[in-house]
């Protein structure tokens, strides 16, 4: 799946520098990051988020998790007002922006959604953000995006706890190891019925 034209369009008209990268099919902003072998700090994760008061589009980088508790601060602070603050099921997505969940790109503006980015992002010189195609994505100079889509900029993320590769390839040969020992009771006991 290509980048979408009206996307490529949008970026062209404003005269965006951006490159575009091609990958395999990836669906999640941390696959991104496993593909293209970038740091989760460099892959910018977009959510769609639901207020009281609309939707808008949260940038964060993929080592971080979103706090809305942060965010609807962050919003009242801008004056917004807002009372609720959450994300909405995949559905509200394709219905309002008429996309395939997980083909949503970082571009807010395009939909005439407000955009707000954690503050964490700026750290990155350059980023990988979705171009709402599975395999291409865009890199960008941060600076270039902010030029771009004028984010509200806050922080409204906290860090993310990955589970260390080994103690997860642990838990897996512990789980084998039961499932195998449960089989072979179940054919013992399978043998001693016949």
């Amino acid at each position: 799946m290509p980048v979408p034209k009206q996307i490529k369009n949008y970026l062209d008209k404003r005269g965006a520098k951006y490159g575009i990268v091609t990958h395999r099919k990836v669906y999640t902003a941390y696959d991104a990051a496993q593909t293209l072998r970038k740091k989760l700090d460099d892959i910018v994760k977009n959510l769609l988020v639901k207020t009281d008061k609309g939707f808008v589009l949260v940038l964060l980088p993929a080592s971080k998790r979103l706090d809305l508790k942060g965010l609807k601060k962050l919003m009242n602070a801008q004056g917004k007002g807002v009372k609720s603050v959450e994300i909405p099921k995949e559905g509200a997505m394709v219905r309002l922006l008429k996309v395939k969940p997980g083909a949503l790109s970082a571009f807010g503006r395009l939909h005439d959604l407000e955009v707000y980015m954690d503050k964490n992002l700026r750290k990155a010189k350059k980023a990988i953000f979705s171009s709402g195609s599975f395999t291409d994505s865009f890199e960008m100079a941060m600076k270039e995006f902010e030029k771009l889509e004028q984010p509200i900029v806050g922080v409204f993320s906290e860090a993310k706890k990955f589970k260390p590769v080994k103690k997860a390839i642990k838990n897996i040969k512990k789980t084998v190891k039961k499932v195998k020992k449960a089989v072979k009771k179940a054919k013992k006991s399978i043998k001693k019925k016949k």
